[in-house]
């Protein structure tokens, strides 16, 4: 049994929900989303709430019915206000600049890394912090950690993209033997 599937999701003011043929809807003032649900979930919107329920308790199906709340809640919450990740750079020569749909990173290579922003995500740049925000929570999170993953950064001197919050464990390096 799932705790979070057994909860009553509410639907926020100027928000619209609708549920056809298995693909769940969401408009809200910074846009619109949408998802493919399997159909071992039963969807009911009554009245601004939204219910889940399993049609047969299996292994599958409980496994679903949190995933699916989940899904649901992240896409209300996005569409009313936006997700925001936010990358900070560290290391001497290491720049960022973002020219029209592209950000170019100098993070120590021989050339500079491109990559192209994705539709429906908005990326600021100041200094050395990128911001990325957008309505869907899983596009911003696998974009970050895409531009992440380009130079994770190092134990030694903390060099490397990471995230905001992140807490780098720095090693001691080498002791001069005395």
């Amino acid at each position: 049994m799932s705790r979070i599937g057994k909860q009553q999701i509410n639907i926020p003011e100027k928000t619209e929900v609708r549920f056809f043929d298995g693909v769940f809807f969401v408009k809200g003032p910074l846009g619109e989303l949408s998802r493919v649900f399997k159909p071992d979930i039963v969807i009911k919107i009554e009245d601004k709430q939204i219910t889940l329920k399993p049609i047969k308790i299996t292994n599958n199906s409980n496994m679903l019915w949190g995933t699916y709340a989940s899904h649901i809640v992240n896409m209300l919450k996005g569409v009313n206000e936006p997700f925001t990740k936010k990358l900070l750079i560290e290391g001497i020569g290491y720049k960022v600049e973002k020219t029209g749909e592209v950000i170019a990173l100098n993070v120590g290579f021989s050339h500079q890394v491109k990559i192209t922003i994705p539709k429906g995500l908005t990326v600021s740049v100041e200094k050395n912090t990128i911001s990325i925000s957008g309505s869907d929570k899983e596009s911003v999170g696998q974009f970050a950690a895409k531009i992440r993953a380009i130079k994770k950064p190092e134990p030694y001197k903390g060099k490397g993209i990471r995230y905001e919050d992140e807490v780098v464990r720095r090693k001691q390096g080498k002791r001069a033997v005395t």
